[in-house]
């Protein structure tokens, strides 16, 4: 899904949520929650888009509906200290993209 096909979906009403991935190395992956399923934000290459920040993610969405946004990001402490056996959630942090910080 490209920026446009995104736009596009926030438009009609199709996307519940966005959801700001953090991953090693500094970057971030923003996926789209629709009821098919989540969309990863492509390029125009037809790649992963690496959003760089926060502040980057803003100017992206500038023409795009408001729409709800999370950050997403694993604790990277609870993989290395080792935790109780189930599953480890991420934590998820709201993210406001109409205010700067």
């Amino acid at each position: 899904m490209n920026l446009q096909v995104l736009t596009d979906l926030a438009a009609e009403g199709r996307i519940h949520e966005l959801e700001l991935l953090s991953l090693q190395g500094g970057f971030y992956v923003l996926r789209a929650r629709l009821d098919s399923g989540p969309r990863t934000l492509l390029d125009e290459s037809g790649k992963t888009m690496q959003v760089r920040s926060t502040t980057h993610l803003r100017e992206l969405l500038r023409a795009v509906p408001r729409l709800p946004c999370t950050l997403v990001q694993q604790v990277v402490h609870d993989e290395m200290c080792g935790q109780p056996e189930g599953v480890i959630e991420p934590l998820r942090i709201p993210l406001f993209l109409d205010e700067p910080w």
